[in-house]
């Protein structure tokens, strides 16, 4: 089983994916200690490594127009403090850009104060940016898009990226992954979910969780790390391409919320392995730490293991960690700004919310959605 690519060749016919385009026309040799293609950039600044992260959120792809302003101005950060934590830096400070269709103060009130909170928790200071006017169209005031660079600082000789995952390395997750998902598919119609599990799934999907103390403290220990935005399989499965190996994960290993419990299985498998929208950490780390991993618990949760990385290249799924425990075959697709989402129970569950119009859902929940 491995997770699908979507047919990212941009052969004729074939749709060209997200990360092909950009290793394709983008990736270019850098002077810096890591340019393109992990979760963060790293420049040496004398005695100091700046590991940045950039990510961009648009109306109508990442979030509706009625979303909720506070919880999009908490979610726009911490969808980048989410990449230095797989980094396990330090946050310090971060830039803001915003193409506004209309200068609304309540709005802008509300946006700001949900940034700052989380700002303020994480010591990262706002330092500059750029607002503008977005470009109205014919019966729209323009498309609101934000877009945040967050700076942060690594420790030099232990800083880890994607590459370092190794054979007999055991994989681990914090937290749990797919009640993001849900929420998704709550919001579009494709599921009812039972108080007060609704409320626990929109709120994973609306104000995510950096782990940001997780991520410092697997410092010296992690060989690998990613954070899980597009989904665990194809988040995973950057780790296994940029470190050259492969990996089996165990099924019933998975942690996942008790309300998975009352789903259909193939339901569970598209929110869990390739839901995406998550934020958690998933990481590589030699068998050796498992006591010391085990007893890890930040950010209000601990860690998870899940599997173990194998020098066949691939990725499997087993029904448990015994050697002879059945594979399972599932083809799952994470989430890809360009390629389709492949058929399935709940589509492609994850952070394109463009198939979703305000009020479609039928539930009257009208707070915001997308990564």
């Amino acid at each position: 089983m491995a997770a699908d690519d979507g047919g990212h060749s941009g052969k004729e016919g074939v749709p060209l994916g997200e990360f092909t385009l950009i290793e394709r026309f983008f990736a270019r040799a850098t002077p810096e200690r890591q340019g393109i293609g992990d979760d963060c950039a790293l420049i040496d600044i004398g005695s100091q490594t700046l590991a940045l992260t950039s990510d961009m959120l648009l109306e109508g792809v990442h979030f509706l127009p009625d979303v909720d302003p506070e919880h999009l101005g908490h979610k726009a950060l911490a969808v980048n403090l989410s990449d230095l934590a797989a980094a396990g830096a330090r946050p310090r400070c971060f830039l803001l850009d915003l193409a506004l269709p209309r200068a609304d103060a309540a709005w802008l009130a509300a946006f700001s104060s949900g940034m700052f909170a989380l700002a303020q928790a994480h010591e990262c200071a706002l330092i500059g940016g750029d607002t503008t006017r977005a470009p109205s169209g014919p019966g729209s005031p323009g498309l609101l898009t934000i877009a945040i660079t967050a700076i942060g600082e690594v420790d030099r000789d232990r800083y880890r990226g994607r590459s370092g995952a190794q054979p007999g390395d055991d994989i681990w997750i914090t937290g749990s992954t797919g009640e993001a998902a849900l929420a998704l598919a709550y919001r579009r119609g494709q599921i009812d979910l039972p108080e007060p599990a609704r409320a626990a799934c929109i709120r994973r999907m609306d104000r995510p969780t950096p782990r940001i103390a997780l991520g410092r403290a697997l410092v010296g220990t992690a060989t690998a790390s990613i954070d899980v935005s597009d989904g665990l399989l194809g988040d995973l499965g950057h780790i296994l391409e940029r470190s050259g190996v492969g990996a089996v994960l165990y099924w019933p290993a998975m942690p996942r919320a008790a309300i998975f419990s009352d789903l259909p299985l193939a339901v569970q498998y598209a929110c869990v392995l390739a839901g995406g929208d998550d934020y958690e950490l998933v990481f590589t780390a030699p068998a050796s730490s498992r006591a010391a991993l085990l007893q890890l618990v930040g950010d209000g949760v601990g860690v998870s293991r899940i599997g173990q990385i194998e020098s066949v290249p691939g990725l499997r799924l087993r029904d448990g960690e015994h050697p002879g425990a059945p594979l399972i075959d599932v083809n799952l697709q994470s989430f890809d700004h360009f390629v389709p989402p492949s058929p399935g129970p709940l589509g492609q569950a994850s952070a394109d919310v463009s198939a979703l119009e305000p009020g479609a859902d039928g539930h009257g929940d009208k707070t915001g959605v997308g990564p």
